[in-house]
């Protein structure tokens, strides 16, 4: 039987995958009954269960379970799933749990891992919140390949659970895990977020997001930095709202799209609806929101430090170069604004480099010049370092980008969000900058400063007209043949017209830039 080689290279099981295509229910079936699974729960220990019956039928469990192995499957055959085996684990009446799956699930693990449907590495466990720590990893094993590939369903019959949650509310991290999701009753404010996020992820699942650059849907990960692939699909632009530390004014933020994923580069490719699309950003959002905070207006460039010029062209910082020193002191000031005290911040800042990096070794008394230049440069923060203002500041913005979406979704105009940044068709980023200052205006009492974002640009450099019109026109001649076809499937299974040429049509080589 073939094994896992790599359990690391798995993700968890998607609990709210599915799908009611007839074909879809149809292998469900088969297996059901050529296996015997309906009677798959006495095969532990030949003990028929007892309790409440699930509160959904194990069959639709295994539907769910064969659906995540299909999609797993096609986005990477190598990719295993990750499954607590543990009956302990399995909530079913929890917000996180839509559709209620249930320890049923093992049993029926087990047996398709017998009749060799699965491949599967078992869990270890190494003592409480050690790092070897990990769930049971399963995936598609050939014969169930074999099926999908005979399968009469296509990977967008496959969809996600309208029930599932989107407002989460998270405890307090530690050392060696996550936040784990903490049960709320609804009230008013969290019924209302969920409507208007429910609206706001109907619309990006009826638009058609893509990147015009790439033949197939995926931005391949490193391999060398173990990086994943990003798929390119509708599943990965549903967004969920998360607040942590058990309080529902701490963070906030917006997650799940696949675009927050990408660097700036792939993210200035993207079409919306066939349209190129632009970036705008809040210009230094964290810090200039402090600045509101005292009554000040940010009217600077918060990173750019004192510095020593060497000639007409080189200006050193700290003795680096202008531009290193400027993401240095960025990255540092903004940890430094996140974390409780400073011991935690200069570590985080260091970690946050990959081997070898020459930051790794800045010492304490380097930083803390680093954070001297910053403090003389924006005295109005003095307070604001090792404060552990982060979190609350990911609320106050989130609160901005709740406003911005509220008012391009009443529209049916997609707009996507990266946190302290927005992406929208090209012909609505004047209305963008407006709604982002109304946005802010509203939130911290001030309109904060905005710019528009072109990749390989500096930050916060003037975009003049000329040179947004001819990013425009640089994106609108970059399409390919595998994205057309996308277009095409796109209008074809809705029905809607986004493009002006269609299959065959003879003006589609001008709609093309092929190498």
């Amino acid at each position: 039987m073939p094994t896992i080689d790599n359990p690391n290279h798995s993700r968890p099981l998607d609990v709210h995958r599915w799908s009611d295509h007839p074909e879809v229910k149809a292998l469900v079936e088969k297996l059901w009954e050529e296996h015997q699974l309906g009677t798959s729960s006495a095969e532990q220990g030949g003990k028929p269960s007892t309790g409440p019956k699930p509160a959904t039928p194990t069959i639709k469990q295994l539907r769910v379970l064969i659906l995540d192995l299909y999609v797993a499957w096609l986005e990477d055959p190598e990719l295993s799933i990750g499954v607590s085996m543990s009956p302990n684990h399995w909530k079913t009446n929890t917000r996180y749990n839509a559709l209620h799956l249930s320890k049923k699930l093992i049993p029926l693990i087990n047996t398709l891992r017998e009749v060799g449907l699965l491949d599967l590495a078992p869990g270890s466990y190494a003592g409480s919140g050690a790092k070897g720590n990990r769930t049971t990893r399963i995936r598609a094993a050939e014969p169930l390949q074999a099926m999908f590939r005979k399968a009469k369903f296509a990977r967008d019959d496959v969809t996600r659970f309208d029930g599932e949650e989107t407002i989460i509310l998270r405890d307090e991290k530690d050392a060696n895990r996550a936040g784990k999701q903490v049960e709320y009753q609804d009230t008013e404010t969290t019924t209302t977020m969920r409507q208007e996020l429910q609206s706001y992820n109907e619309l990006l699942a009826a638009s058609f997001i893509d990147i015009a650059t790439l033949q197939e849907p995926v931005i391949r990960g490193e391999a060398e930095r173990e990086s994943p692939d990003i798929q390119i699909h509708r599943d990965h632009s549903r967004v969920r709202r998360i607040f942590s530390r058990s309080n529902w004014e701490m963070n906030g933020r917006f997650y799940g799209g696949w675009w927050q994923r990408v660097n700036d580069d792939w993210r200035s490719k993207i079409f919306i609806n066939d349209q190129p699309t632009v970036e705008v950003d809040f210009k230094g959002l964290h810090v200039a929101m402090l600045y509101a905070r005292a009554g000040q207006a940010m009217e600077h460039d918060p990173y750019e430090l004192p510095g020593t010029k060497m000639s007409e062209t080189e200006t050193v910082y700290l003795g680096y170069p202008a531009e290193l020193a400027r993401k240095l002191c960025k990255k540092l000031a903004l940890t430094a604004i996140n974390a409780k005290e400073k011991s935690s911040a200069y570590r985080a800042f260091r970690e946050g480099f990959p081997a070898q990096h020459f930051a790794k070794r800045l010492t304490n008394a380097q930083l803390d010049k680093f954070l001297d230049c910053f403090l003389q440069r924006n005295p109005a923060l003095t307070d604001s370092l090792f404060s552990d203002e982060g979190i609350r500041l990911m609320y106050l913005d989130s609160q901005i980008t709740a406003h911005i979406h509220r008012h391009f979704t009443e529209q049916d105009i997609p707009v996507l969000s990266v946190h302290d940044s927005y992406i929208i068709d090209h012909m609505k980023v004047a209305e963008l900058r407006r709604v982002m200052a109304e946005a802010s205006e509203a939130i911290v009492g001030r309109a904060l400063p905005t710019a528009i974002k072109l990749p390989d640009a500096p930050e916060y450099e003037f975009v003049s007209d000329e040179q947004l019109q001819e990013y425009i026109e640089n994106r609108v001649n970059g399409r390919c043949a595998g994205y057309m076809e996308r277009v095409f499937d796109y209008q074809e299974r809705t029905g809607r017209r986004i493009c002006p040429v269609v299959k065959g049509d003879e003006r589609l080589d001008h709609a093309l830039s092929l190498e």
